[in-house]
């Protein structure tokens, strides 16, 4: 059995500041420092972490380099777990996106808007993709009795737990929410491959 544990990252500037990020380089804030220090030392406790993939997004490798200080294992950056790429849309406060930009709105416009492509940016629908395609691929090259642990973002969680459950894009969004440093723990069965969500956006530890 492989343990699978997804992460999201701490809280950043522009969390706080209720922004659109995207890839934007939003730095952790002090919280968002704390809450990566629980983390690690909750995935100490929990886990025997084997390696680490990382999104290459800064405010997930400043977490990463929190929690080496809890526990070592070798990371992998990769470009596959980013977050979504909103193009011109990054700094858009959120409570605006809605009103400005309704077409982009899976509340106004549902499936539709998952397709739609911020000008120079990624839909949502370009990042599910992008994010099973590297789950299954993990998943295929897996060995049975390593743990892997994801440091990653609200929307690839989101957007995996909606495929582990069988929801379209708009329901995964919007109904599944992600706490900074969530912790999101699967078990891959090799013989079968099944996959069990074993717990989903726990924030107990932070």
């Amino acid at each position: 059995m492989t343990t699978i544990v997804a992460v999201r990252h701490g809280e950043t500037t522009w969390n706080r500041k209720q922004l659109l990020q995207g890839w934007a380089p939003a730095p952790l804030t002090d919280l968002g420092r704390e809450q990566a220090g629980h983390l690690g030392a909750a995935l100490t406790e929990g886990y025997d972490i084997d390696r680490i993939l990382s999104s290459d997004l800064y405010r997930t490798e400043e977490t990463v380099e929190i929690l080496l200080e809890h526990f070592d294992a070798p990371v992998t950056f990769e470009s596959a777990w980013r977050e979504r790429d909103i193009g011109v849309y990054q700094g858009v406060p959120m409570d605006e996106m809605s009103e400005r930009f309704p077409e982009h709105d899976l509340g106004e416009t549902g499936p539709e808007a998952a397709h739609r492509r911020a000008e120079s940016g990624e839909s949502l629908v370009d990042v599910r993709e992008r994010v099973i395609e590297r789950w299954e691929t993990t998943l295929a090259k897996c060995e049975s009795t390593e743990t892997i642990l994801i440091v990653t973002h609200g929307g690839p969680i989101r957007l995996l737990l909606g495929y582990l459950k069988d929801l379209d894009i708009v329901e995964a969004i919007v109904e599944q929410p992600q706490g900074n440093c969530s912790i999101n723990e699967f078990e891959f069965d090799h013989k079968t491959d099944a996959v069990r969500i074993v717990r989903e956006n726990d924030t107990s530890h932070c």
